[in-house]
């Protein structure tokens, strides 16, 4: 039967895109659509949206346009192991133009779909039939103290694993005793009553999860666990009522339940330990904001402060939302955003930050973001972003976890059934059975790359570096060749005229007001220099008309009515133009900028500026290099004003001259020619390049697109940064090659040993229980790597 589906499509400039792109989809197999160009929506019904839906979309992106994509993020409840979310992730990727990643570790669905085909009402339905809870994550609504939900939980299973504790100590002094020779056996009766209080009260939780999971046509941890004990269990319970002449293996399943509490227990307060980073983020911001109404001011919740209210911040207060001062001057911390321990002085008419730590004076603000819209916010959602999204190194865990447990189910099976028939005894083939069933566990395959990834991702957040995603962090490790742009980012950024030299005959005033008309709107750093050396001068800029900027080369326009141009010696030339040769000569050669100014096709003189290098970038070079990374330079200057800013700081190559445009395509080349390629920029003309790049870097000062299209996001305005989330993305990554290391190596030895009949039970499942703990503590160690750039 056919469905009718609608969803919108980007691209359609004319009536004439929506007829071409209707006949395109209606050559689909077993689709009739219509498109309309007015709401820009397709309609169509389909046979088979499984197969029609996504042919759809790759026929959208080959004729020219685009679907619509939304994300959503939900939050995942019921999950008991790695396998739980790979049957999550299975069941929302069955959806058509649906792509999904469950993150066990962090609870946390990341949804990216089609809306019209599909949607989080449907996601969660899917998610709860499943067996599974799902709610979406609001990032406007008030946010609930992480930590205490999970210490609460923690205490549930504290209180539990308590209870289970003093149960099985009976039949620890029974074993205790044995070993001594005392003979001490605890009467059958007994040992089935506390065993069922065990079994029935203290495991309660895992039958409802084992049960759903096996409803679903699946299998996770809790299945194998309640095999396992249910079968020591009911074989013992079988002996003890028929009386039969076997022994009793009560207390098997009560340690075993007993040994996978205390994992249990372990590992979620591991786990707790793993989240810090982002939680020690959520804690900057106050609860209270002291906003000023009618002239009297009141405490308000946070959550109550609007755009344009004022508030005011005293000192040793946290910022409670962004605003721009409109009274007083203080020192602000501000390492919360740029990992700089030294406060930044703020006056009238600055920007403030939520979070950030007023150190000496009283502040009068005017909020300009709130909620969601403050920076520390944007900061917390770009990690929760990255700590639930999935390195490609995790696609080999999830492979194997997927499968997992249907295998160790299996191997349970015919290691009973061949030692069964080797020994022709119940006893021997039901214990090594149980052992395969206790002892695997996919917990530590699926708990090894998250747990790493919300560690780093929480250290750089603490040190100024936010990582996009996971892959972001993975690729930085990867790099051997990082391309540097010069203003802003080798150099401060901050330009000064040097020198003001017109033609003979041409007022200096006046080529200086031509010059600020020109650059009166840019954000460029050249432009802003020279605007501050007008303005110093006292010169006034005139009426600009007619504006044209071409990117990397130059400005033009009508000033006073009159055509002027401003520009490198190659815009000017290709306007008719030509620079004095000792102008774009002798200065050049000293690295410094020459530009120059013409109106009515005459040249009236010429500006020369320079910028001073960071104070760290020469030795941050130098560390590139030595960590086998090769530094390339890309500049718009010319040859003569790139070659000795690059002799100084010891790049191995520089292009110069290089418009946005063409930066993005030695990125490519070098790409092509099997390079791992990372780019570090600052600016608007920076933003192509870093999209080529494998790895982009927006370094502080960076303008707001430059850090939109950037993986790598650094706070802090220092060149050392980037060799900060370099070492943090190797030490992440080797964190988790050797969390996989012990996750495979464990079962692969594991399993093995359990068949073979080495492993007793109890120790099995001691094993389980801290193979997920020992994974975990691994990825803590990860808080020791400490950031260079202070």
């Amino acid at each position: 039967m056919a469905q009718t589906v609608s969803f919108p499509v980007g691209g359609m400039s004319c009536a004439a895109c929506a007829t071409r792109l209707e006949k395109v989809l209606n050559r689909q197999p077993g689709v009739q659509a219509t498109v309309n160009f007015a709401t820009a929506r397709v309609q169509a019904e389909v046979d088979d949206p499984a197969t029609a839906l996504p042919a759809m979309a790759t026929a959208i992106d080959r004729a020219g346009f685009t679907t619509t994509r939304e994300s959503v993020d939900l939050s995942v409840t019921g999950m008991s192991c790695a396998a739980c979310a790979a049957r999550v992730e299975k069941i929302l990727n069955r959806l058509p133009l649906t792509q999904a990643s469950v993150n066990f570790a962090t609870g946390r669905a990341h949804v990216t779909f089609v809306p019209g085909v599909s949607g989080p009402e449907t996601f969660i339905t899917r998610i709860e039939k499943a067996g599974f809870g799902a709610a979406p994550v609001d990032d406007a609504a008030p946010r609930p103290n992480p930590h205490t939900l999970r210490m609460q939980a923690w205490r549930e299973e504290r209180n539990q694993f308590v209870l289970t504790l003093l149960l099985a100590l009976p039949f620890g002094a029974q074993m205790l005793a044995m070993l001594g020779g005392m003979g001490f056996m605890l009467p059958g009766w007994v040992q089935a009553a506390l065993a069922t209080v065990v079994q029935f009260y203290c495991a309660r939780h895992l039958y409802p999860r084992a049960w759903k999971a096996v409803r679903g046509g699946a299998a996770n941890m809790d299945v194998l666990v309640v095999l396992g004990t249910g079968i020591a269990y009911f074989f013992s319970l079988a002996v003890l009522v028929l009386r039969l002449p076997q022994p009793l293996y009560f207390e098997s399943s009560v340690a075993i339940i007993t040994l996978i509490s205390l994992g249990r227990l372990m590992e979620s307060r591991a786990r707790d330990k793993t989240a810090a980073g982002l939680e020690s983020l959520l804690k900057l911001q106050p609860p209270l904001a002291h906003v000023e109404r009618a002239g009297v001011v009141h405490d308000c919740p946070v959550e109550q402060v609007r755009v344009g209210d004022v508030f005011v911040v005293r000192p040793g207060e946290s910022l409670p939302v962004d605003g721009t001062v409109l009274d007083g001057a203080s020192d602000v911390n501000e390492a919360m955003l740029t990992g700089e321990s030294l406060p930044v002085a703020k006056q009238v008419h600055d920007t403030v930050f939520a979070g950030t730590l007023n150190t000496t004076g009283s502040l009068r603000v005017k909020a300009t973001g709130v909620g969601a819209d403050t920076a520390l916010a944007h900061i917390v959602k770009m990690v929760e972003q990255a700590q639930g999204s999935k390195a490609h190194v995790q696609r080999l865990a999830d492979r194997v976890a997927g499968v997992f447990v249907p295998v160790v189910l299996v191997l349970a099976a015919l290691t009973f059934g061949v030692w069964w028939g080797v020994s022709g005894q119940v006893s021997p083939s039901l214990i090594a059975a149980v052992s395969v069933l206790v002892i695997a566990c996919p917990c530590s395959l699926g708990l090894a790359t998250p747990t790493a990834i919300m560690v780093g991702t929480g250290l750089g957040a603490r040190a100024g570096i936010l990582f996009r995603n996971a892959d972001a962090l993975e690729q930085a490790q990867k790099l051997d060749t990082l391309m540097l742009d010069k203003t802003g980012t080798l150099t401060q950024g901050t330009p000064m005229v040097q020198d003001v030299q017109p033609r003979p005959g041409v007022d200096p005033v006046r080529l200086l007001g031509v010059a600020c008309t020109l650059e009166q709107d840019s954000e460029h750093p050249l432009a802003r220099a020279i605007m501050a050396h007008a303005a110093n001068l006292g010169v006034q800029h005139g009426m600009l008309a007619a504006f044209q900027a071409t990117p990397g080369m130059g400005v033009a326009g009508t000033v006073d009515g009159v055509p002027a141009c401003l520009g490198a010696p190659r815009f000017l030339a290709e306007q008719g133009i030509a620079l004095e040769p000792q102008a774009a000569g002798g200065q050049a050669d000293v690295g410094r900028t020459v530009i120059g100014v013409a109106q009515a096709g005459r040249l009236l003189g010429h500006i020369t500026l320079s910028d001073t290098l960071r104070p760290d970038a020469v030795a941050s070079v130098a560390a590139f290099r030595a960590a086998g990374i090769r530094v390339v330079m890309l500049t718009g200057d010319s040859p003569q004003a790139a070659g000795p800013i690059a002799a100084e700081v010891g790049v191995d190559d520089c292009h110069a001259g290089v418009l946005p445009g063409d930066k993005a395509r030695i990125i490519e080349q070098y790409r092509a020619q099997g390079h791992v390629v990372g780019m570090v920029g600052d600016g608007i003309n920076d933003a192509p390049a870093l999209a080529a790049a494998d790895v982009g870097f927006a370094i502080g000062a960076g303008t707001a697109i430059a850090r939109e299209m950037a993986d790598i996001v650094l706070m802090k305005n220092e060149l050392a940064s980037v060799g900060d989330a370099i070492s943090l993305s190797r030490a992440t990554l080797a964190k988790i090659r050797q969390n996989l290391f012990f996750a495979f190596i464990y079962n692969i030895l594991g399993l093995p040993l359990a068949a073979f009949g080495l492993l007793n039970p109890i120790v099995a499942a001691g094993a389980m229980a801290m193979s997920s703990v020992s994974v975990v503590s691994n990825a803590l160690l990860l808080n020791r790597w400490k950031p260079r750039a202070r």
